[in-house]
């Protein structure tokens, strides 16, 4: 058994190195998508434009200026003549946001009623509401400095005006909220999902393609030596490239991993008999591997929208909330964010390692009786 077994390993290891376009995207292409998606799937607003239309030219307006330039949400891009101006440029993409000052700033912050619009570009909703934050933020912040030196100079002390309720806001895990260590991790389970689901569907259609499925069929293997020498290389390319963007998002994004290693495999071999069980299915529908490749990707969109890959399942309305449940890679990415950047025990995560268990065997199960079925 273990013989045969061997040799239809070996034969596919051959396959996959004399096929150097195959070997190259299961190689690189992870690498690809992860510096990608690292850098441009992230909600990190900074050097948003701005074009400024400052009426008054006195020293507040331009502390007032220094403070957006200061905190690096925003890049003073254009100054204009007027209203209009501001418009043209947001119209055009040129800017995204507007700030217009009164002309009489100075004299309204003695009199303490001082109003400076602000305009965003809400085309991009995303990138909007978090500039609204920061400018409302910035704002809020530049007036209480001016109010502290104000009391500072009437011979008052600033501490005596504190406010009854100061909340102290803390932040878990990720205290500067870098949208990478979010990211990462789900890059990492859609490259380890995504490869192995469709390189075990091509790779099966390729043998029926060629005419070779026949040969293996009437030799003495059995169906299930056939499945189990098919997809164990693929499996081991699949640790490649796991362990590949576990480095690269280390050591070059600086993702923490501070839960135990070996969980974190394990974990991944969870979710490797789901991609490969999907695979396995996708190949016993199919005829061609552009019919297995399109069946797969059928799969595919829906786990990566309903996983929390890129939105929020709390955003969602609560039927795709329900329907999110039937996905695999929802639970591999709690379990591995949880293991990267908390740290966690088996103990924390004991409920999604099961279903991610259960979902790969009843998956792997149900392909492989397929599979078996079609060989016989």
């Amino acid at each position: 058994m273990f013989s045969r077994l061997a040799s239809i390993i070996r034969k596919e290891f051959i396959q996959i190195l004399r096929d150097k376009r195959t070997l190259g995207i299961v190689l690189v292409i992870p690498i690809v998508q992860l510096f990608l998606l690292g850098y441009s799937a992230t909600s990190d607003i900074r050097n948003v434009p701005l074009a400024v239309f400052d009426q008054c030219r006195c020293v507040e307006s331009r502390q007032l200026l220094d403070a957006y330039r200061n905190a690096d949400y925003f890049r003073l891009a254009y100054e204009v003549g007027s209203q209009d101006d501001i418009r043209t440029l947001i119209e055009q993409g040129k800017a995204r946001a507007g700030i217009i000052i009164p002309p009489n700033l100075n004299q309204q912050l003695v009199a303490g009623n001082a109003e400076v619009a602000f305009i965003l570009d809400g085309s991009d909703a995303t990138a909007g509401s978090t500039a609204l934050a920061a400018a409302t933020l910035i704002g809020q912040s530049y007036s209480t400095r001016l109010m502290v030196k104000r009391l500072e100079k009437s011979g008052m002390n600033p501490d005596t005006f504190r406010p009854p309720l100061t909340v102290q806001t803390r932040v878990w895990y990720n205290p500067d909220l870098v949208s990478s260590f979010f990211m990462i991790p789900g890059v990492i389970g859609m490259i380890l999902f995504a490869i192995t689901s469709i390189l075990t569907a091509t790779a099966v259609v390729r043998e029926r393609e060629r005419g070779t499925i026949e040969q293996l069929i009437v030799t003495p293997i059995r169906p299930f030596e056939l499945i189990i020498g098919k997809i164990v290389p693929y499996v081991i390319l699949a640790f490649i490239d796991t362990l590949e963007a576990l480095a690269i998002g280390h050591w070059w994004f600086k993702v923490p991993i501070r839960g135990d290693f070996g969980l974190i495999l394990g974990c991944s071999a969870l979710l490797l008999l789901s991609g490969l069980g999907i695979g396995l299915f996708a190949s016993t529908i199919a005829n061609t591997q552009q019919e297995a490749m399109l069946t797969v990707w059928m799969t595919m969109l829906p786990s990566i929208f309903l996983s929390g890959f890129f939105f929020p399942l709390e955003a969602m309305p609560r039927i795709l909330q329900a329907v999110s449940y039937l996905v695999p890679l929802r639970y591999y990415l709690i379990i591995l964010r949880s293991l990267l950047m908390k740290g966690v025990g088996a103990g924390a995560i004991m409920d999604e390692i099961i279903a991610l268990a259960v979902f790969g065997i009843v998956i792997m199960a149900a392909a492989a009786a397929r599979f078996r079925k079609r060989l016989d």
